[in-house]
């Protein structure tokens, strides 16, 4: 406790199970200054990688966030926005996977107009 001043607790939380068809096993230790009860902190931890997994993660591989590398301060921000409806317009149509996504939509543009809500505008009939 003495090499971090103000906390509270030392967790470790062990995850089990499989990624890329491999057993996995891990513990990962947290340092808090909570002080609350350990469901609490799981639910804390649980949280925060369910940010992570669904929301930073995509945005880093699917998308490849990291590897752009934009130099004017309007233009990073724009990209940003454009992916956050990209993600935003899947998950609301019932498309959580966003490399399935584009995958599916990156060929049809008439999909993807439906994706965003588009409809064809009516013609306007004559007058007469």
């Amino acid at each position: 406790m003495e090499q971090w001043p103000g906390s509270a607790t030392i967790i470790a939380v062990r995850s089990q199970g499989t990624r890329d068809g491999r057993p996995v096993d891990e513990t990962r230790y947290y340092v808090t200054s909570l002080r609350t009860s350990a469901k609490a902190l799981l639910r804390q931890v649980r949280n925060r990688w369910s940010i992570e997994n669904s929301w930073h993660w995509v945005r880093d591989v699917a998308l490849r966030e990291d590897a752009h590398r934009y130099r004017e301060a309007n233009g990073v921000q724009i990209v940003a926005m454009l992916r956050t409806m990209a993600i935003n317009s899947l998950r609301l149509n019932g498309i959580w996977s966003v490399t399935e996504g584009i995958a599916a939509l990156a060929h049809d543009i008439k999909g993807l107009l439906m994706l965003l809500g588009w409809r064809k505008p009516a013609t306007a009939q004559p007058s007469g």
